[in-house]
């Protein structure tokens, strides 16, 4: 399966975006961190709101990655944000 989720892509892109300009006036960036990993329990919002890069079906268990977890996975893997366009 496919799941799309580009305004979370777009969260991380503009988020790592600020990280570099950071970076380029001096701050001290040791690293950043996706949350979550998985679809969770969410004390304000139970089972509802998902905030992983990877969908929970919660009856069976199945893992599907989704876009941004692929977006992710490029960044990471190339450490580059890819160009707007």
């Amino acid at each position: 399966g496919f799941v799309a989720d580009d305004e979370r892509r777009d969260f991380f892109d503009s988020h790592l975006r600020a990280v570099h300009e950071a970076i380029s006036r001096g701050a001290d960036v040791r690293g950043y961190f996706a949350w979550s990993l998985l679809d969770n329990y969410e004390w304000a919002w139970g089972y509802h709101q998902r905030f992983g890069i990877v969908r929970v079906d919660f009856d069976t268990q199945v893992r599907t990655a989704k876009a941004s977890a692929l977006w992710y996975a490029g960044v990471a893997g190339s450490n580059t944000v890819p160009a707007r366009g």
